[in-house]
């Protein structure tokens, strides 16, 4: 079964997948070896990771497709790639969905903030017209060679208009092609329990640590009836805090060992990469 039908049904299911995000390769193959079903890439963390800036819109279709390419050749599970605003208008999402799907993409997160985009829990966020959106949609699902590619649509006008504008916003959405809704930053809990009666597509719950939303385990959001449970950045967040807890104690004590347990082990490093792998193709040309 291709990853694209794989991920379908497993969204289909509505059992609350959770899905950790993935700024780079390695934190990707990371998620895979734990026994993750999907990897979502997630623009914020690209931003931060890659840029050393906050999600503002400094990425563009060339940072994240060349990042999904590259995640793509590391692990074989299903991926889900945040794609921001579509970079532009409808033809721009025509262009966008097309280099994403050719990148290995197996559904394409796109959303209706106005450019330039900002973090979902940020102030001062500004969404486009429900017209100018949902064309948006209609041409991503016009732009897909593969029908089994699947295409997602986030709303953040909550936090604009209010939540009953933005379950309507997502359910024209839906009309419009989507296969899976996103309504994002919701604030109340009660939001969070009744969205999967409001909306009969499958939708994405995003579980930001931190931020505006109540925080609900994957187990209570599979049996509200969600979809995915996504875990954006608990990889990117925790990747920092071991950094900073390792690097500490070198500034401090000026030399960190593998039994400190603040880094992973030299070995341990060279199986997530697959070196054994490469070794033995190694001695196969040789």
């Amino acid at each position: 079964m291709s990853t694209r039908k794989q991920l379908h049904s497993l969204v289909e299911a509505r059992c609350g997948l959770l899905v950790p995000g993935a700024f780079n390769a390695l934190s990707a193959k990371v998620i895979e070896d734990l026994g993750f079903q999907a990897i979502y890439i997630t623009g914020a963390g690209v931003t931060n990771m890659w840029f050393g800036m906050p999600d503002q819109g400094f990425m563009g279709l060339h940072e994240i497709a060349d990042h999904t390419a590259r995640i793509r050749d590391a692990v074989e599970v299903p991926l889900i790639v945040d794609a921001d605003t579509g970079f532009g208008n409808a033809l721009n999402v025509h262009h966008t969905v097309r280099t994403l799907e050719r990148a290995g993409a197996d559904c394409i997160q796109l959303e209706d903030q106005v450019a330039p985009k900002r973090c979902g829990h940020f102030s001062g966020k500004e969404v486009i017209s429900t017209e100018e959106a949902v064309a948006k949609i209609k041409a991503a699902v016009d732009a897909r060679h593969d029908p089994n590619l699947l295409i997602m649509a986030r709303t953040d006008a909550a936090a604009i208009h209010g939540f009953e504008a933005a379950v309507e916003r997502a359910q024209k959405f839906a009309e419009a092609g989507a296969d899976i809704l996103f309504v994002e930053a919701v604030t109340q809990a009660e939001q969070v329990r009744t969205l999967p009666q409001r909306l009969s597509k499958p939708q994405l719950m995003n579980m930001v640590i931190g931020g505006k939303t109540p925080i609900f385990n994957a187990q209570q959001l599979g049996e509200l009836g969600y979809g995915m449970v996504l875990y954006a950045n608990a990889a990117l967040q925790g990747a920092v805090a071991g950094m900073q807890k390792a690097l500490t104690v070198l500034r401090d004590e000026k030399e960190v060992q593998e039994s400190s347990g603040l880094v992973t082990s030299f070995t341990e490093r060279q199986r997530l990469v697959g070196k054994p792998a490469w070794d033995l193709l190694e001695k196969h040309y040789a």
